[in-house]
């Protein structure tokens, strides 16, 4: 598939013949084995997926090559969306069988009309296209972010909410996605091989700056993830020690009875309190005093 830049994104049955006019292709890794002469970049680009591990850009000496790989928003723990391009100062070619690219220059040709159409324009709504929608979709992890806390300031569940793990690995994913991103816009910003127009880089300042934004808010996610984490941790934290109070303090009342209880156990036969009729309330009497005063002492303590 073949798009003219212009007011709009065109498709055109072939490259575009005059200079002025600059394009947009998308082939397979197949058509581009068999037809990336007729772009005429001067390059051997073979593109594998499989060695495909992230988003980046390099310059070569009469082109600009590199690869793009793209979480799946409804998915993001998915294996990302892969693809290739290369560029020079007449067009980019995407070298894609996903119809991911195919997909955002759709979207692009529905929803874009150009006054200065050029090539930098067409990147910028490019990498626009793959980062619309991320705002909303780190304020949803926010949002969810701040139920799982209150329902854990709330002490509705001992469960660990293993959806603070899920998000963390999600936004880590798109940090991560956001700094690859960042890379290849500034190596645009670059334009080492001067393929755009001087005052056309803006547009890559400008997509630079949107993408720090998300970078940021992922970033600052990432570690309420963590807060909330660690919030989890010392609620359970709390109410262990509680229980060993509990436990600590019901052993420390019953050490006297218990050795009350093997004292008199021993059955001695010259024990006068076995043999005295007030022995028994006695011992009952005395093992209730002691109860009470250690429950005493102890909520004076604040320890219960």
């Amino acid at each position: 598939m073949i798009y003219a830049i212009k007011e709009t994104l065109t498709p055109v049955k072939a490259l575009p013949n005059d200079k002025k006019t600059q394009y947009a292709a998308i082939v397979t890794p197949e058509e581009w084995n068999e037809r990336s002469g007729g772009f005429d970049m001067g390059i051997e680009l073979d593109i594998d997926v499989n060695d495909i591990h992230g988003t980046r850009a390099d310059v070569n000496f009469d082109s600009l090559t590199g690869t793009f790989s793209i979480p799946h928003r409804e998915d993001i723990a998915a294996p990302d969306v892969k693809f290739a391009f290369a560029l020079d100062e007449k067009g980019i070619v995407f070298i894609d069988r996903t119809g991911e690219a195919q997909r955002i220059c759709e979207e692009i040709q529905r929803s874009k009309r150009w006054k200065k159409p050029s090539l930098e324009r067409f990147i910028y709504d490019f990498l626009e296209n793959i980062i619309h929608g991320d705002q909303v979709l780190l304020e949803h992890y926010e949002q969810e972010l701040d139920r799982i806390e209150d329902d854990i300031m709330s002490a509705g569940s001992d469960e660990y909410p293993i959806r603070i793990n899920d998000i963390r690995s999600d936004v880590r994913d798109l940090r991560v996605h956001y700094e690859q991103l960042t890379d290849l816009a500034q190596e645009l910003e670059e334009n080492e091989n001067n393929f755009f127009k001087a005052n056309n880089l803006r547009y890559f300042h400008l997509v630079i700056q949107r993408i720090a934004s998300l970078h940021d808010m992922a970033a600052s996610l990432r570690d309420y993830s963590i807060q909330v984490r660690d919030l989890y941790q010392s609620r359970l934290d709390v109410k262990q020690n509680r229980i060993m109070t509990v436990l600590t303090v019901v052993t420390t009342v019953f050490t006297p009875l218990t050795v009350i209880a093997g004292w008199y156990g021993m059955n001695f036969v010259y024990m006068p309190e076995l043999s005295s009729k007030f022995g028994y309330p006695a011992v009952i009497i005395l093992s209730i005093l002691i109860v009470v005063l250690s429950l005493v002492f102890f909520k004076k303590k604040k320890w219960l």
